[in-house]
């Protein structure tokens, strides 16, 4: 009996449905292999198999992008291959690509170990694939606790640099409470939904669609309204929502710039993918989940604005802006309960929000000095007159992060707006249209360091000025990174296309 049990479970398990993040793992193993195989003057040619074998990936996948496995479960259940699914894995590939390019330009200036870290870029990149993809909550643990365990190396990489160690240490402490967390409320709500008592079903209770129908059935238990609660707090600590974002200034700042590209961009994104599974698991307490979420939204969007337009540290600015993109999402995520409409809005925002970061971000590192946490506005000033192009890149992204037109993060904005109109979420759309408007301010003031200087007495040491970092030059590869991300950005601003045709809003 085992032995055919085995047999059918073998049956569903489709490796062909998870092709792209086996490629993934295997171009990971490479690396490292690479790494001993090659003598140490050879190694400068890994990070670009790394990109070259991450593009060739995305390639594959875009001309296989509707398989035959959409809609499907596969694994025995851990798996749901969805057209978000699909969209967030293509997201997480593209985003790995651009950070791996802006860690090329940032290792340069670090005496670091480099084959290291975009193997870990890989592996997280991975993991963050499978989360897109999790119907089970043990795939949905491992997953997320693979991404906050290359994190936990990634924000630290810095070694030499006791900010970035800072940085790794808060993470780590935040990162362990915020499991911890979660982990409670999945034991809350195994236990319930396993509990003969409430249930005679057989089938098992950490699987989202078994959990899905008793939540239906018993919508009154108290027991797993809290692990409902503690669920969405464990995800709200890694997508940066208030009361669990302590965390971002401190770990953007410390943090090397390409990971904290890599934090808000893809961490960012891979929480809003568990959530959009989430809150169709918990359908039947949708109560409980639109106030508590709600809640969160509003708290969000007023904390990350407000406390954004002190920073004079722009690192610290783009994570404390970054908390309120996060509460303008999770105003999509309430609205996609009601509306279909809202789940290809959040993909598009999500999208328009990790071309403009790349751009930002991407600035930042060509920017930065050799203390990659110290970059202060004052950095910024005639950036776009001593170097054009960088500052037109950083004008694009940051005019597209304010959310101004005709830009992609306008129309990313607009839809998630549109969306929360249709669910009748007035009071939540009015808090958003007030954030928008006071990060006009914080995101301007940047643009104007860049565009429009004013002089400044310098900063002395004694009786020397202190320099200020010199730009780093940049590359074909990050050249063509940063144009594509703005030019992309200008476009999705008036033509959405093949883009918005995937995600249903054209």
């Amino acid at each position: 009996m085992s032995t055919e049990l085995l047999q059918q479970a073998a049956a569903n398990n489709h490796w062909g449905a998870i092709a792209p993040e086996l490629l993934v793992g295997c171009l990971a193993l490479l690396l490292l292999v690479l790494e001993i195989v090659l003598p140490k003057a050879r190694h400068e040619i890994i990070p670009s198999v790394a990109i070259v074998g991450l593009l060739g990936i995305i390639g594959g996948f875009v001309m296989n992008y509707h398989s035959g496995f959409i809609d499907q479960t596969t694994f025995n259940g851990l798996l749901r291959h969805t057209g978000t699914g699909q969209f967030m894995r293509l997201f997480f590939l593209l985003a790995a690509t651009g950070v791996s390019v802006l860690g090329v330009v940032a290792l340069k200036r670090q005496v670091m170990p480099k084959v290291e870290f975009f193997t870990i870029t890989l592996v997280v990149t991975g993991a963050m694939m499978l989360l897109s993809q999790s119907n089970h909550f043990v795939m949905l643990f491992v997953a997320l606790e693979t991404i906050t365990v290359g994190f936990y190396v990634l924000v630290s990489y810095t070694r030499t640099n006791p900010l970035s160690l800072e940085a790794g240490l808060k993470y780590l402490i935040m990162g362990a409470l915020s499991s911890g967390i979660l982990l409670f409320g999945i034991a809350l709500l195994y236990g319930v939904a396993g509990s003969q008592a409430l249930t005679a079903s057989t089938t098992d209770p950490m699987n989202f669609d078994a959990l899905r129908i008793f939540l239906y059935a018993n919508p009154d238990n108290v027991i797993a309204a809290i692990g409902i609660v503690l669920v969405l707090s464990g995800v709200a600590f890694k997508i940066g929502a208030v009361p669990f974002q302590i965390w971002i200034p401190d770990v953007y700042q410390g943090a090397p710039t390409p990971v904290t590209a890599f934090l808000a961009i893809a961490s960012k994104a891979a929480g809003f993918a568990i959530l959009l599974t989430l809150v169709t698991v918990f359908d039947g307490y949708q109560s409980l989940v639109v106030t508590v979420l709600s809640v969160m939204a509003m708290a969000t969007i007023i904390f990350g604005n407000l406390a954004a337009l002190t920073q004079h540290n722009v690192k610290r600015l783009i994570g404390l802006s970054g908390v309120s993109h996060a509460g303008y999402l999770m105003i999509g995520v309430i609205a996609a309960i009601h509306v279909p409409f809202a789940v290809g809005a959040i993909c598009f925002y999500l999208f328009a929000y990790m071309l403009a970061s790349l751009a930002v971000f991407g600035v930042m590192t060509h920017v930065a000095g050799d203390d990659d946490a110290d970059q202060d506005l004052d950095h910024y000033t005639d950036l776009a007159k001593t170097h054009p192009f960088l500052g037109t890149v950083l004008g694009v992204g940051l005019g597209s992060l304010a959310g101004i037109p005709p830009l992609a993060g306008f129309m990313g904005k607009l839809l998630v707006f549109l969306a929360a109109f249709e669910a009748g979420l007035y009071p939540l759309l009015g808090v958003a249209v007030l954030g928008v408007i006071i990060s006009i301010y914080y995101y301007f003031g940047w643009i104007k360091a860049a565009f429009f200087p004013q002089w400044r007495p310098p900063v002395m040491e004694g009786d020397d000025p202190i320099p200020e970092p010199t730009h780093q030059p940049v590359s074909t590869a990050a050249g063509i990174v940063l144009a594509t991300a703005a030019l992309a950005s200008i476009i999705l601003g008036f033509y959405q296309g093949p883009i918005g045709q995937w995600l249903g809003l054209g």
